[in-house]
């Protein structure tokens, strides 16, 4: 046995075992034995699976579209597709880095204990990074519909470039905040944890002392505000953009535009619903422990990366400019090995 089985064993001694005897001790390590190895184990190989699809997804088409906003001038000096291009470079950094730790676990590979720290610390830069870049696309649509006049002033593209590098700043400061709390707070236990899994971490946060529980429920918490002001933007937009005639069509570009911002949207905001959800139900010892573990696991291998991996095709169909530059670069290739007869006819 590890350290981190060790570490999740005592953690279902705390569930409510105070009284027991020594034959229902072992009853007990074995229950606790199996629900770890087997479950745990065998789950998180079992969700490599999407994890590795979402990846190899994003893998195809992200380092495309990338190249296409930055190998095109016009495109590179909007803000709109620099916002693009930022968001989509951290969701992709994101989905390696996960499926990274996620690989180590499944071939039982040991990480150090330094390089864990600085794997879950990208992790979460990268995650803070694509809320905000969200949060700045929806300020940017805001200024473009309803105020197209100032908007060229208020956002150019030389300030933009500021603004992208603010974002990876703040997107660094607000992890370390977390990191370096607790750090400072934790209470070494007597299991040390080995297995560098992100939901595992998560649900053994809860565990701690008031100040990690406090900032586990804080950055959801913070986490679901801006999705929410997200929201609150883009049918506020709806609103105001509602006698232009915009929105009589269902087929219409800008009703297109809407629904895929609001589906993208959502499947950010639902995982982080149901973390919190799941926070709470545990600490107030209404789920137990393989309940919340199983529920991590879906929410940080399947829900996250669900949408890291189809938003690249989503924002890659949708603009016209980037569906231009895609076809454009597919086709190279083909074009190169057509005949000069042909092409001169």
């Amino acid at each position: 046995m590890n350290s981190s089985e060790c570490r999740l064993i005592e953690i279902l001694q705390r569930e409510g075992h105070a009284n027991h005897s020594p034959i229902t001790d072992k009853l007990f390590y074995i229950k606790s034995q199996e629900m770890i190895i087997y479950h745990l184990y065998l789950e998180m190989k079992l969700f490599l699976i999407p994890t590795s699809v979402c990846f190899v997804a994003a893998f195809f088409v992200t380092p495309s579209i990338l190249f296409a906003i930055f190998s095109n001038v016009s495109l590179r000096r909007e803000t709109r597709f620099l916002l693009l291009a930022n968001a989509l470079f951290s969701d992709f950094l994101y989905l390696l880095l996960f499926t990274t730790t996620s690989m180590f676990i499944v071939v039982n590979h040991k990480v150090p204990s330094y390089v864990c720290p600085v794997l879950l610390f990208l992790l979460a830069v990268n995650y803070c990074g694509g809320v905000q870049t969200a949060l700045v696309m929806v300020a940017d649509t805001y200024l473009a519909v309803l105020w197209p006049l100032h908007y060229v002033r208020l956002l150019p593209s030389s300030r933009i470039k500021k603004l992208i590098a603010l974002l990876w700043f703040s997107s660094c400061l607000f992890p370390a905040i977390l990191f370096l709390t607790l750090y400072f707070t934790q209470e070494p236990g007597p299991c040390p944890l080995e297995l560098c899994s992100l939901p595992v971490i998560l649900t053994i946060t809860l565990h701690g002392n008031d100040a990690i529980r406090l900032f586990h429920i804080f950055f959801i918490s913070a986490f679901l505000l801006c999705f929410s002001l997200v929201l609150c933007c883009y049918f506020f937009l709806c609103y105001k953009t509602r006698e232009t005639g915009i929105w009589k069509s269902i087929l219409s570009r800008a009703t297109a535009t809407f629904l895929m911002h609001h589906a993208i949207f959502f499947s950010h905001f639902c995982p982080l619903l149901l973390l919190l959800i799941g926070s709470l139900l545990y600490i107030n010892q209404v789920i137990d422990l393989e309940t919340v573990l199983c529920l991590n696991l879906i929410i940080c291998n399947v829900l996250i990366v669900l949408p890291k991996g189809v938003s690249p095709y989503l924002y890659g169909f949708r603009y016209r400019e980037l569906y231009r530059s895609l076809s454009l670069f597919c086709k190279l290739k083909h074009n190169s090995l057509v005949a000069p007869e042909n092409r001169v006819n």
